[in-house]
């Protein structure tokens, strides 16, 4: 078995912890140090690609400040890491439901994509992800291809394997493969054993790399999450053995857990 690329884990909600600070997107400019102290850990710890600090970024939440936010996130990333290691545009939902659904058009949608691949195109790649639309994940995808970017796209599943508009792992390989997408998968919402499940039906599914960034199991109820380090890397190191080539982590996720997977996958 070919040996997959680490990814790294969570940010925000290491970040927020250790500092205490929920603005996200302005902390790539006011706290760049603590920042990079992130990406660096992660680095460290055995990420091969780290995604920068840009989920939370667009030109609706960010307004005016979106493209020094994200160059900035870009270059905070650049400047924590080896140049061996690869730096993705983190790219999320905009947050507002496509129509008929909801008051986004399409177009308006594929505006605002173009507008933040522009800003981070000094990325090694578009890293598109907890995407819940299928749909709106093919808009992203199609700003990254346009701008000639290498374009990761996750989307999130529940338990019951579909996504929130109900599209299964099989539709979302078929369409993203035929959409250029080069690599595909799934990130958040679930741990590690549901991912495995999800895992299995994208690589049944596409002859593209398959991602798997799962939660660090299921929190509590009052929002911990509990699975260990060493019992993440187990899970996970399980799913790498299906043919994952791309393994990472997400919500509840630390430094911790991916040194930790970098030592069971060496």
């Amino acid at each position: 078995m070919k040996r997959p690329v680490i990814l790294d884990g969570a940010f925000g909600s290491l970040f927020i912890r250790e500092t205490g600070s929920r603005d996200l997107a302005a902390a790539n400019v006011e706290l760049p140090v603590a920042v990079r102290n992130v990406h660096e850990r992660y680095a460290r710890a055995g990420s091969e690609i780290v995604y920068a600090n840009s989920f939370s970024v667009n030109p609706v939440s960010s307004g005016a400040n979106f493209d020094g936010y994200i160059k900035a996130a870009i270059a905070n990333a650049r400047a924590a890491v080896p140049v061996s290691v690869r730096v993705g545009l983190d790219i999320a939902p905009l947050g507002m439901m496509l129509a008929p659904y909801g008051d986004l058009e399409p177009e308006e949608a594929a505006r605002l994509y173009a507008m933040i691949v522009a800003a981070g195109r000094e990325a090694d790649l578009a890293a598109i992800e907890t995407m819940t639309s299928l749909d709106e994940a093919l808009i992203a995808l199609e700003a990254a291809k346009n701008a000639g970017m290498t374009a990761f796209v996750t989307l999130t599943f529940g338990a019951n394997g579909r996504t929130l508009m109900g599209e299964t792992p099989e539709k979302a390989a078929k369409e993203l493969t035929a959409a250029g997408a080069d690599a595909v998968g799934m990130n958040c919402s679930v741990g590690p054993d549901a991912a495995a499940d999800i895992a299995a039906r994208f690589l049944g599914a596409t002859d593209l790399p398959v991602i798997v960034k799962p939660n660090n199991g299921l929190p509590d109820e009052n929002g911990n999450y509990l699975m260990t380090p060493e019992e993440f890397a187990d899970k996970l190191a399980a799913v790498a053995e299906m043919g994952a080539s791309y393994v990472g982590g997400c919500c509840g996720t630390t430094p911790r857990h991916i040194e930790e997977l970098s030592k069971v996958l060496k």
